[in-house]
């Protein structure tokens, strides 16, 4: 199939055979329309090869050659896509897998060709999607339309000419994760339906995605990436240029706002079917029960919520994203999905040997909890055990951390370093039985702390191999641990000698320490269950948005400039009210508490109990605070304004 193999090399961008092809002319319209003669024929005389030919034509053609951009060519292209979807909707025994898949990545490759319009795109895809579980033939042409379209997206950046072509609308996201969530459950529920073979077999096809799935998590890192790492032009800093990076990324927020929605939506359909199964295989007989259960956990990677959500809570993170509209709108849902993973975590939890021993008693325990004072058999009534009872906490710094030279040090060499562990009391450290150095004097010093002014610990240097200096530092390098109080070490190496002539590698070895803040050499924990890691996750992030809730809208800057007049006195004790229309107004009533003739900074100020009381009904346009007579006689001796006089009758 020299033509298929043409059709694969010029799909690649980087090849110069794609310039080639991209430059040549468009193909005339009586030479498509002998090609689908030739189809034609094919298919009434069950050709398979020629059928199969001709279609990778197609996919050539459609790709690089065909413009229909004149009637006649519209209507060879819809003749042309009427054979395609003749051959698409055969019945299976009449049309072979081989030849259904050329079919499917001819339509792919001519869908801008054969379906001109956006509408009649999103006709097509809703087709494929609502009807693809019941055809064989819409089910492969989703798959392929929607892996082409995962992998344009993650090529392309938000915002771009391409972008509305390679998004999907709601409308269509809502009927591919419709597929996933049902894609995830059946998953799931294969762990306790089917037979001891088959789930073997399921385990070595996971975790492969879906397509639909991958074009859920093209669309999904195509937003957050853009969100993450978007960067202003640098070379145009006006008005117009920021107000676009403004809108762009208010733009995005609101789209993944929606997709983390029908995310968190799903992820709770799909761990409400996992919960269920769980407790269904807990309480079975089944043979391979504990495989089962064991293997669960690998099969719930493969689905949504080892693919989808991870991403979605790692980002959600993010300062750009972390927002009082997320928070008010995500937090029901992370709530749920907290409550759900946690107990299906517990749930595998008590199915473990660890658990079991935690909860199992030793002989004397009845004993001792009959000498247990009664408030103490009371709070141990109360203490339950969680989902991370018993689990050994990923610790990285158990590993330690290697510090060495070069292997063999050579002349003039030096070497220093510093390690340091935060939090830790003392340092152990653990040399390697290979080091050696020439002479006694090329040693290595150790200082506990971060510089070579700190405090000395030990110098080693030398070799018992017979070379050189033929003998070593005190007791020569330590085979047992080292101990260095403090969380901070500090390495110097010097080779001062040069090397002789018949002094070998294994003496000029030079030296090689690994550093940990543990006595004993744990075993570096291979990370936490799934579950429970992503339980973790979920609180993590629920409790990160309980505090953006409890903190409330930003300060404007209104309230900044303001800040000196909002912590004013006189203000702080004004009774504000709320009129109808919801203007903020100043009470007319004042408080009944009296207040001092003069106002002290450190001293709480109350209204006094003689204050004029308002009039009934509206006498002032504009809404006053009236202040008490105490202090108007005070302001009008610093003004020097007398009290105006006025008639007996307006008295």
């Amino acid at each position: 199939m020299c033509i298929h193999q043409l059709n694969l090399l010029a799909a690649s961008n980087n090849l110069p055979i794609s310039n080639f092809l991209g430059k040549q002319h468009p193909i005339e319209a009586h030479h498509l329309s002998s090609i689908c003669d030739i189809m034609e024929k094919a298919m009434v005389n069950g050709d398979t090869c020629i059928i199969r030919c001709i279609l990778v034509v197609f996919q050539v053609v459609f790709k690089f050659f065909f413009s229909p951009q004149t009637e006649r060519n519209r209507d060879i292209v819809r003749r042309s896509g009427l054979l395609l979807w003749q051959l698409l909707m055969a019945p299976r025994d009449q049309i072979c897998s081989e030849i259904q898949k050329e079919v499917c990545l001819a339509i792919s490759s001519g869908l801008n060709i054969l379906y001109p319009g956006e509408a009649e795109i999103n006709n097509l895809l809703k087709l494929v999607l609502t009807e693809g579980e019941r055809n064989s033939g819409l089910s492969q042409l989703r798959d392929v339309i929607l892996t082409n379209l995962a992998e344009q997206l993650q090529n392309n950046r938000f915002g771009s000419e391409d972008d509305d072509h390679y998004r999907l609308n709601d409308e269509l996201l809502h009927y591919i994760l419709k597929i996933v969530v049902r894609e995830s459950c059946v998953l799931i529920t294969k762990c306790q339906t089917v037979s001891k073979d088959d789930f073997q077999r399921l385990l070595s096809t996971v975790p492969a995605a879906s397509s639909c799935l991958r074009y859920l998590m093209a669309v999904q890192n195509h937003l957050l990436s853009n969100t993450i790492l978007i960067k202003p032009d640098d070379n145009d800093d006006s008005d117009s240029s920021l107000q676009g990076e403004t809108l762009k990324v208010q733009e995005l927020k609101t789209s993944i706002l929606s997709l983390a929605t029908q995310i968190l939506t799903g992820c709770d359909e799909v761990l409400e079917m996992l919960q269920q199964v769980t407790t269904a295989l807990i309480n079975s007989d089944i043979s391979d029960r504990e495989q089962r259960l064991k293997g669960l956990e690998q099969i719930t990677k493969a689905t949504m919520l080892g693919h989808l959500l991870p991403v979605l809570l790692t980002s959600l993170m993010h300062p750009n994203l972390q927002t009082l509209t997320m928070a008010d709108a995500l937090m029901p849902q992370l709530v749920q999905l907290v409550l759900y993973t946690s107990q299906t975590a517990l749930l595998l939890k008590t199915q473990s040997p660890v658990f079991s021993e935690l909860n199992s008693s030793p002989s004397c325990a009845p004993e001792q909890k009959g000498k247990q004072l009664p408030d103490e058999r009371m709070l141990e009534e109360k203490e339950e055990p969680g989902f991370l009872t018993g689990l050994k906490i990923p610790a990285p710094w158990a590993a330690g951390k290697t510090v060495e030279t070069v292997h063999p040090v050579r002349d003039n060499y030096k070497f220093k370093e510093t390690v340091h562990i935060p939090g830790a009391r003392c340092l152990y450290l653990r040399f390697d039985n290979r080091c050696s150095s020439q002479y006694d004097y090329d040693k290595l010093v150790i200082y506990a702390g971060p510089s070579t002014n700190s405090r000395k610990v030990a110098e080693y240097g030398g070799n018992t191999l017979g070379y050189g200096s033929r003998s070593v530092l005190g007791t020569g390098w330590p085979k047992d641990l080292v101990k260095v109080e403090g969380d901070t070490v500090t390495f110097s190496f010097e080779m001062r000698s040069g090397r002789e002539h018949n002094t070998p590698d294994k003496a000029m070895w030079g030296f090689a320490c690994t550093v940990r803040a543990q006595e004993s050499s744990e075993d570096v924990s291979g990370g936490l269950p799934f579950l429970v890691d992503l339980a973790l996750g979920l609180s993590v992030l629920a409790c990160s948005m309980l505090r953006i809730l409890y903190n409330g809208p930003e300060i404007t800057k209104d309230e900044e400039t303001c800040q000196e007049l909002l912590r004013s006195k006189l203000l702080q004790r004004c009774q504000w009210q709320v009129e109808a229309n919801g203007v903020i107004s100043p009470a007319l009533t004042p408080s009944p508490s009296p207040l001092p003739l003069t106002i002290e900074e450190d001293r709480e100020f109350t209204y006094p109990s003689d204050v004029l009381v308002p009039p009934v009904g509206h006498y002032f346009d504009l809404p006053r605070i009236r202040l008490p007579p105490g202090i108007m006689i005070k302001l009008r001796e610093i003004s020097g304004r007398a009290r105006p006089q006025f008639r007996p009758s307006i008295k």
